[in-house]
């Protein structure tokens, strides 16, 4: 693992190569005038817990790259809390100056404090106004503990976190500020980053090494700062008439070889060639390469390519989009608007044969679900995506390609399920929340279904519900089917869940296959490793068959206290006149054993002469 004397060695030594490379990059995309430019300001958790879970000091390398990353010209500063909420770096214009305070910031990143107070942290943070939107990008192990002195613990830390979650976030976005919150450790309160990014149109995710928080880095710059690129494809990128610049950012491992850059021509380039139009910076994990006025036609780079590198380009005609939500939901489609605009140039100087799509892709780079856009009379291309059927942290990747041109923008999102289900054992109950923004007890309608029988979901709240289980034997694990009726901008779709497991550690499993068919075709990307290991193995035969003869009687019971309808779901399951036939078998056969142990024997005697 990178430490972070190496990301501050790195960065340090090459910070205003790195700046003047990646910033002309993003200038150019931005799209907005000077006063509408979003400013970005860092909040660093300075408390006791994040000593203990940021051993690596990941925030201080945090700060490093972020001063790397940002252009120059917008607005920035840096905010840090523990019990107390200090401003060492003002909000200020991002140049020289601003950067060698910000490089001067470690020692007051490391003044760590015993408690954590985030409402107040984010409360002074958004405060100074701004001609723009303004991003908030939270470091933290998002873990509420304030002083005793203010009252009672834990209700005061209860308290804090409920008007986080219930009143901040819904005021910040209404004024415009994006909570982008990043977690350094697992044991964090991964639920309020995950709400406070996802109720302020920001994104959130948890990082434990330097190479995690640079791909979460760029994710956040990219959605503040959006920037055209070209598709690299296994090492090749096609540079058009109309790119006046390209810089390549080339991820790899330390000790990997040197990395070539081979133009259309055969002229192959390498770091000593560096030169006025060719500037190349070398790093252990990464490679920045900007060429100026470059030849159209296929460029290739040969060496390791990692899956995270990109090529920006500055070119007067940019891929546009409307904006798109920096959170998706299972089961619910997106909407996508893009178009093509030339920089004071007519429509009709636009690429021919022009189309438009969009995808969208998992962390791995996989795509899971993709789309032609459709050209309209206005000159641009509208669509919706279908619904994701993944959770978790993917990508939007829309794609402009005509005549000669090709562009794409890549946009970081969250997908969350539209409702989140969770099963409270001690309170024998299933508890559901809805994550939608737009559902609530009016238009959604919860059905639940265990063995058959239909449970009823009970309304706990605007946008809450409770199954209450009957009483369950914990020996026997089975699942329970749930799906949703949801009534929305004038559309009535139907929801289904993954099947939840009710005492998914007992001995006796009933067959999810024998009661519902699967409802999903893929789990949680966030989830796959942890539930494949808690996912009990499938039986074989045999042990299928001892387990239903050991809950035959305990289910013949449940069939007879409902009933006539269980009676004759009892006589209508295959499996029942299984049992009956082999327990009538050995009735069958005893008699004749018998008959065979009673018949006389004739003992047989040798021939003789």
């Amino acid at each position: 693992m990178i430490t972070t004397r190496d990301i501050f060695r790195l960065v340090v030594g090459a910070l205003t190569l790195w700046v003047g490379l990646w910033g002309g990059a993003l200038a150019p995309a931005w799209g907005q005038a000077l006063d509408e430019q979003p400013d970005v300001r860092v909040m660093v958790d300075v408390s006791g817990s994040m000593k203990e879970h940021d051993p690596e000091r990941l925030a201080v390398s945090a700060i490093e790259l972020l001063v790397a990353l940002l252009p120059s010209g917008v607005s920035a500063g840096v905010w840090t809390f523990g019990e107390e909420v200090a401003n060492p770096l003002p909000l200020g214009e991002v140049g020289e100056e601003w950067r060698d305070q910000a490089l001067a910031l470690p020692p007051a990143l490391q003044a760590y404090q015993q408690y954590t107070d985030i409402e107040t942290a984010l409360r002074r943070a958004a405060a100074p106004e701004a001609s723009g939107w303004r991003h908030l990008i939270l470091l933290t192990d998002g873990v509420i503990d304030l002083p005793p002195g203010r009252g009672d613990k834990p209700a005061i830390d209860v308290a804090s976190r409920r008007r986080l979650v219930e009143e901040l976030a819904p005021e910040l976005a209404r004024q415009g500020v994006a909570v982008h919150a990043i977690a350094f450790s697992d044991e964090a309160d991964l639920a309020l980053v995950e709400r406070l990014a996802q109720v302020s149109g920001g994104l959130a995710a948890v990082v434990a090494s330097p190479e995690a928080l640079l791909g979460a880095f760029l994710d956040i710059i990219e959605r503040i700062f959006p920037a055209d690129q070209v598709p690299l494809e296994n090492g090749r990128f096609v540079i058009d008439d109309e790119v006046g610049s390209f810089s390549a950012l080339v991820f790899h491992a330390p000790g990997d070889a040197p990395l070539s850059l081979v133009a259309p021509d055969g002229t192959r380039y390498r770091a000593e060639d560096a030169s006025e139009a060719l500037r190349w910076q070398v790093e252990p994990r990464f490679d920045l390469i900007r060429r100026t006025d470059p030849a159209a036609g296929e460029w290739r780079l040969e060496g390791p390519v990692g899956d995270k590198s990109r090529i920006n380009v500055s070119s007067p005609v940019h891929l546009r989009t409307s904006p798109l939500p920096a959170t998706l939901y299972r089961g619910f489609e997106v909407p996508v608007e893009a178009w093509v605009e030339k920089d004071d140039g007519p429509t009709s100087a636009l690429p021919e044969a022009l189309s438009l799509s969009v995808s969208l892709r998992d962390q791995d780079g996989e795509v899971q679900s993709s789309m032609e856009l459709t050209a309209t009379q206005d000159g641009r291309f509208r669509g919706r995506l279908p619904a994701p059927a993944l959770t978790g942290n993917a990508s939007l990747v829309i794609r402009a390609r005509g005549e000669g041109f090709d562009r794409q923008r890549v946009q970081a999102v969250n997908v969350l399920p539209a409702i989140e289900v969770a099963h409270d054992a001690r309170l024998g109950r299933v508890e559901l929340v809805a994550e939608h923004p737009g559902l609530d007890a009016d238009n959604t309608e919860i059905r639940a279904e265990l063995l058959g029988e239909p449970l009823t979901a009970e309304v706990a709240g605007r946008a809450r519900w409770h199954i209450v289980l009957p009483e369950l034997d914990p020996d026997v694990r089975q699942p329970l089917r749930l799906t949703a009726r949801v009534t929305l901008g004038g559309e009535t779709r139907e929801l289904s869940f993954p099947p939840l497991m009710l005492n998914p550690e007992g001995r006796i499993g009933i067959a999810q296959t024998d009661l519902a068919d699967p409802t999903l075709t893929a789990e949680s990307l966030a989830g796959d490793a942890e539930d494949s290991h808690r996912r009990p193995a499938v039986p074989n035969a045999a042990d299928r068959f001892v387990e239903l003869v050991n809950a035959a009687p305990r289910q013949v019971l449940a069939w007879w206290e409902a009933g006539l309808p269980g009676l004759t779901r009892l006589l209508r399951d295959p499996r029942l006149w299984a049992v009956v036939a082999l327990c009538l078998l050995p009735l069958l056969v005893l008699p004749w054993v018998r008959r065979r142990r009673s018949s006389p024997t004739h003992k047989r005697e040798e021939p003789h002469v």
